[in-house]
């Protein structure tokens, strides 16, 4: 009896499995939340974050109590397990709490990175906690079930953030807040195939990086695709790179942008909180012979969020365009 009911209570649902899929297939969730590895197939259920193979490994050597494995594809999930990852709500918001603090001279594993360097990193970072403030560290239940994380949404991350003293973080990253983008579409991409290209786009931000999906013989691909980047107290410019996939040799890059993110964080911290704002403009981006804008660029308050659109002339490449919209949520207040 025992064990038909333990079978039982693995089985989920079939909507729930699809919630699942579909968290796996966002796109902070399609790399390594550890080392950056592309199209990750496993996930730890207590914290909440989608690893590779390769990771796999570590994280099962920590325990259950820490970071209970399972496969995505190969394995049964409850609907417990699977409301946890959800709840969590994917990789860069675990990481904005998990690595929140990591030094400014660190640097993470990658894909090529060996099992010793994985396995210093993810002890640090889940076991030991080296990387979050000592007052928010968590407490791991001892249990094989799947295990309550501190925090579950993005609104979690917002309250703790809100108590975070800058003045103990000196030499440690801390991040402000979590910038939304959505690549809406591509116009006139350069080809990299016979008559077209399998384009898909790569946004970098300090040493985080996130992809859309590939789009395959498309030179004016349409995404509408929402990637999410944590953003550091100490940014540089948001990089944006276009890239034609290929299966037998190393993908083509097909053009590439910087985004100056001042101006939006600027105005965004100068007006305070939104939501009690009308629908204005705060801020812009101007054009210049030095930037990738095709237009001016504005800032602005819509229906309580902090949002700018813009069109950028893809840089280094014969032709091609991209469309963009970023959206900026503020973790702690300035």
């Amino acid at each position: 009896m025992m064990s038909n009911n333990s079978e039982h209570e693995k089985k989920s649902s079939p909507g729930n499995l699809k919630k699942l899929k579909e968290l796996l297939h966002r796109s902070d969730n399609r790399i390594c939340a550890d080392c950056s590895a592309l199209d990750p197939k496993w996930a730890s259920v207590n914290i909440g974050v989608f690893i590779c193979v390769k990771c796999c490994g570590v994280h099962r050597s920590l325990g259950t109590h820490i970071s209970k494995v399972l496969s995505v594809t190969l394995d049964e999930w409850s609907d417990e397990e699977i409301v946890s990852m959800i709840e969590v709500g994917g990789n860069s918001y675990a990481n904005s709490i998990y690595e929140a603090f990591l030094p400014l001279d660190f640097t993470k594993p990658t894909a090529n990175s060996s099992h010793e360097e994985r396995a210093k990193f993810i002890r640090s970072k889940y076991e030991f906690q080296d990387f979050l403030k000592p007052s928010l560290r968590i407490v791991s239940s001892k249990s094989s079930s799947s295990s309550k994380n501190s925090f579950r949404s993005s609104d979690s991350v917002k309250e703790s953030y809100s108590g975070l003293d800058s003045n103990s973080s000196a030499g440690m990253v801390e991040f402000i807040g979590i910038l939304k983008v959505k690549v809406i579409r591509g116009r006139s991409l350069a080809v990299r195939d016979m008559l077209s290209s399998d384009p898909y786009v790569v946004l970098t931000l300090g040493k985080q990086k996130a992809k859309t999906s590939v789009i395959k013989s498309n030179l004016n691909p349409v995404w509408n695709e929402e990637l999410k980047l944590s953003v550091p107290q100490h940014y540089g410019p948001l990089k944006l790179q276009v890239f034609d996939h290929d299966l037998l040799s190393a993908d083509d890059i097909m053009g590439e942008a910087e985004i100056d993110l001042q101006p939006m964080i600027t105005s965004a911290m100068a007006f305070g909180d939104p939501d009690s704002l009308s629908d204005m403009q705060i801020g812009r981006w101007l054009k210049s012979h030095d930037n990738a804008l095709m237009q001016d660029s504005s800032v602005r308050i819509v229906d309580g969020k902090v949002k700018q659109e813009m069109s950028l002339k893809l840089q280094h490449v014969e032709s091609g365009e991209i469309e963009l919209e970023l959206e900026w949520i503020a973790l702690v207040n300035e």
